[in-house]
């Protein structure tokens, strides 16, 4: 008896079964064809931007060969036909490196470049304090203490990733302008931060060695 209530139950639970089939298939089909586009079209995203960062990383490396062979006004050209098309981390770079590029002929025109890269929120913290550390690099000589101050407090922060570069070229702007009281403040920052590389630490004492004996109270 209990063998013939399974069967039954087994033949009302088909007909339910082909019941919520007939009437909602088209939906249930309709949804596995989305599935299985959605995991499709992600995947060949995937790929396409996986290829696309292979032939900018490749494209890089040509453009960087180019540099290092003196070949300037094509590295120049090579690397900021990346900044315009690659994908956007190595759009950073390469606008990094163009900018160092048009140093090496038009040092105003390049600190621009940087310029423009430290001003972009788009771009990433360390990037852009790199940025502001080497058009600074490129005014040191030309440019006011007040000017560098502006460019590179900054980034000469307690966690600024370029902040031992930053220190020493406020430094050393401070000591070109004559500003002893900077000057100090600056050295005494290099000094007592523990992470100052050692090379750093050494020219920050040559500079520390050339400032007047503090005064005695």
């Amino acid at each position: 008896m209990s063998e013939l209530f399974d069967e039954v139950d087994e033949e009302v639970r088909r007909e339910q079964f082909k019941q919520l089939w007939d009437k909602y298939s088209i939906y249930i089909i309709a949804l596995a064809i989305v599935i299985v586009a959605g995991v499709g079209g992600w995947r060949g995203y995937q790929y396409l931007e996986a290829k696309k960062a292979a032939e900018a990383g490749a494209a890089f490396d040509r453009a960087a060969e180019l540099a290092d062979q003196n070949k300037h006004a094509e590295a120049e050209a090579a690397f900021a036909d990346l900044a315009a098309k690659a994908p956007t981390g190595y759009r950073i770079l390469a606008r990094l490196r163009t900018a160092a590029e048009v140093a090496a002929r038009d040092k105003p025109a390049a600190a621009k470049m940087f310029d423009d890269i430290a001003a972009d929120n788009s771009v990433a913290a360390p990037e852009r304090d790199l940025a502001r550390v080497r058009a600074a690099q490129l005014l040191l000589e030309t440019t006011t203490y007040p000017n560098m101050l502006q460019r590179l407090e900054p980034a000469a922060g307690k966690d600024g990733a370029f902040r031992h570069s930053a220190r020493e070229l406020l430094a050393l702007s401070a000591w070109r302008a004559n500003d002893t009281t900077a000057t100090r403040q600056w050295l005494d920052m290099i000094a007592n931060d523990g992470d100052t590389p050692p090379g750093l630490r050494s020219r920050a004492e040559a500079l520390q060695a050339l400032l007047p004996p503090v005064a005695k109270s």
